[in-house]
């Protein structure tokens, strides 16, 4: 599934993990990891559970964050 949604992985000081983080799906959209690639993972796998049950809901997604390099 592409989707265009923005992931942000970070390290966790207070959990001592990786959270993953899905900002257009609002603040408590986030899972973790005891890596960075296990929160990547399960970062993915929750995005695709929030696209599939808005859909099968009838729920607008939201729409992509647009995230600009600075030079």
């Amino acid at each position: 599934m592409d989707l265009r949604y923005s992931r942000m992985n970070e390290w966790s000081d207070e959990d001592q993990l990786f959270q993953a983080r899905l900002p257009e799906w609002g603040p408590y959209a986030v899972t973790h990891g005891y890596s960075y690639q296990g929160a990547a993972t399960r970062g993915q796998e929750v995005l695709e559970m929030l696209v599939q049950s808005a859909l099968a809901d009838g729920k607008p997604l939201p729409e992509p964050q647009v995230v600009r390099a600075s030079a």
